[in-house]
């Protein structure tokens, strides 16, 4: 039953992908999202998770069963019950979870609390920056931020340096020939100088047995960065990969909780995090991971998942915004991957530039468009 005070309705988002996206974990064709709209006290706000089977072990329709446990009419209750201050104030110092009395994955924690962010946004006119803790470089505040470019397995690298570019940081997708990988490396290196740095993702296809000769011919190569390369929660084969292989590891599917970053630091298992929001359970708990990165010396980057399609992007990049000292941002491919996308403004990227501008407006900056409605699942 929907409550009188508010309104909440559900879309799950497969929107046809222009051209694939490959990599040894998956192959994405279709965006695989779930978007919540939030009505209540005259404002609007929207939400997204894009949940993941092999990174969180949530799925779309895992999350749209939680959801059905949710008491929406506590939740508006709490929403309108309040100043949206007081509320904003409270998600910062205790998070969603807490403040709303709420269990649940980092999918379902995502999508609400990207949606209430957005509603306190639109109550209190204000940006996305506004609602997230400040970065400890308010002062440095960046006006434009470069983003990395991704070859994955759909694309050769003559045509990736051909159409790509300009290039700040690369992420290769690896294949399963760690010759063919370092090959890859070479040709990007002699391309692009030393000054731009390369990080192959293997998305945990690597072995224990394999890795430190995987890591070490890839650091013959030019490579700088080796991401998420064993099994998720392989931390002792990690601290001795770093040891032995010559290569710095940053972690994206092991570190989606906070006990995992502890993990993480406490094994000798990384150099980086790879921060996501819709992974790490909304934009405080990501929040909260750049301060334990920070505090820890260990370096992170802002990524995405594969084909986001509206209030994840923005809230991603207004994370970034906030800490414009990340290794690199991932802006995400949703302008080459969505020929229309359900909400407008549309998330833009320079691609003359390969940078981003911080998105206008109040709260996450964007509407549904009528178009999204073809995606509506149900009223909660």
């Amino acid at each position: 039953m929907v409550p009188e005070a508010g309104r909440a309705r559900l879309y799950h988002v497969e929107l046809p992908m222009r051209t694939p996206f490959d990599h040894p974990a998956a192959r994405r064709t279709t965006s695989d999202s779930l978007v919540l709209s939030l009505s209540a006290g005259g404002a609007t706000g929207l939400g997204e998770c894009a949940p993941r089977s092999y990174v969180t072990g949530e799925t779309t329709a895992s999350v749209r069963a939680a959801l059905e446990r949710v008491d929406f009419d506590a939740l508006f209750a709490r929403l309108t019950g309040h100043p949206p201050r007081e509320l904003l104030a409270s998600l910062h110092e205790d998070g969603f979870a807490r403040t709303f009395g709420i269990d649940g994955g980092n999918n379902l924690l995502c999508l609400l609390e990207t949606a209430v962010l957005d509603w306190l946004g639109r109550r209190l006119e204000a940006g996305g920056r506004d609602l997230l803790p400040p970065g400890p470089a308010e002062e440095r505040a960046a006006r434009r931020l470069p983003v990395s470019q991704v070859l994955d397995l759909s694309l050769d690298t003559e045509e990736f340096l051909a159409t790509r570019g300009p290039f700040h940081f690369v992420k290769i997708k690896a294949s399963y020939d760690v010759e063919h990988d370092a090959r890859t490396v070479r040709t990007l290196r002699d391309k692009l100088g030393d000054d731009v740095p390369v990080m192959v993702d293997a998305n945990m296809s690597w072995t224990p047995a394999n890795a430190v000769g995987h890591a070490r011919r890839l650091r013959e190569a030019g490579v700088d960065y080796v991401e998420e390369p064993l099994p998720k929660g392989s931390w002792e084969a990690l601290r001795t990969l770093r040891r032995d292989g010559g290569v710095r590891v940053m972690l994206d599917e092991s570190v989606c909780t906070a006990q995992d970053a502890r993990t993480a630091v406490e094994s000798g298992a990384c150099d980086a995090f790879n921060i996501r929001v819709s992974k790490n359970g909304g934009p405080l708990p990501a929040a909260g991971l750049v301060a334990y990165a920070r505090e820890n010396g260990i370096r992170f980057q802002f990524g995405v998942q594969v084909a986001e399609v509206g209030p994840l992007i923005n809230a991603g990049r207004t994370l970034a915004f906030a800490h414009p000292d990340a290794l690199t941002v991932e802006a995400g491919q949703s302008d080459r991957f969505f020929p229309r996308m359900i909400v407008a403004p549309p998330p833009a990227v320079d691609r003359d530039t390969n940078t981003l501008r911080p998105a206008g407006g109040t709260g996450w900056g964007m509407d549904l468009a009528g178009h999204a409605e073809r995606w509506a699942v149900r009223d909660l």
